[in-house]
């Protein structure tokens, strides 16, 4: 799984019309929210640094939410955007969330064990949960 990581508003015109996870590494307004959306019509989930979550406006969080979009709460430590322009999700995670989720473990544990681990926010794991449930 791979996040495409947009840096700026400038870059928002840039993307792939197929994006389907999106990681805002600016303090985006509604415009912006509003043209990623048009843009990227496949989008399923935003995901935005905590610092940015917070300044986020209500108007944006209901029309991300109206059009089934859903708003993350992470970062992405350690990634270099001017080597490649998507995050990506080790397939690692994924095998220890198979394992996880066989010895019966709950998802919120497995949230928090999963980040703890790979240091993807809690809300990104349990995304990526629900996606491969």
């Amino acid at each position: 799984m791979k996040l495409r990581v947009v840096s700026s508003k400038r870059e928002i015109e840039e993307l792939n019309r197929n994006e389907q996870i999106v990681h805002l590494a600016f303090r985006a307004s509604n415009t912006d929210i509003f043209r990623l959306l048009q843009i990227c019509p496949r989008v399923r989930a935003v995901q935005v640094p905590a610092s940015y979550r917070k300044t986020l406006s209500r108007a944006s969080e209901m029309f991300l939410m109206m059009q089934g979009v859903e708003l993350i709460e992470g970062d992405v430590w350690g990634h270099r955007k001017d080597i490649n322009e998507y995050y990506a999700i080790d397939d690692r995670v994924f095998h220890r969330i198979d394992q996880l989720r066989a010895s019966g473990m709950d998802p919120g544990d497995i949230a928090d064990m999963i980040s703890r681990e790979s240091k993807l926010s809690p809300e990104l794991v349990k995304y990526v949960i629900k996606q491969t449930s």
